[in-house]
């Protein structure tokens, strides 16, 4: 019984070491939200839960568009207001990219939130 038990074992274990295994090569996955384009910063302060400070830069850090939203509360590990700040990025980017000028308080983030 032994012998059968580490015959199985051994033939088991050259078995598992002739198949090649496969390591992950793809690409890691990128979630929707990340915009190629550039990236958002959302401040905000616990005494003013209504109140937030959001500013959108291309990937050269610069920035391209900032508002200040009042009466909203946006919760940044919500799906939903990654998207909606992702659609705002890049209208802003494409914005800034015919005038190469910062612009500020324009309501884009409070209109796409009403």
């Amino acid at each position: 019984m032994k012998k059968f038990i580490y015959l199985a074992l051994l033939a088991a274990s050259l078995t598992a070491i002739a198949f090649p295994t496969h390591s992950q090569e793809s690409k890691p996955s990128i979630p929707k939200w990340h915009s190629e384009k550039g990236y958002w910063v959302l401040e905000s302060n616990i005494n003013e839960p209504l109140t937030h400070t959001v500013r959108f830069f291309n990937n050269e850090n610069i920035l391209v568009y900032k508002e200040e939203v009042r009466g909203i509360r946006l919760d940044p590990s919500r799906r939903r207001i990654k998207m909606k700040l992702k659609n705002v990025l890049e209208t802003a980017i494409e914005a800034w990219s015919l005038k190469k000028v910062a612009m500020e308080n324009r309501d884009y983030v409070a209109a796409i939130f009403k």
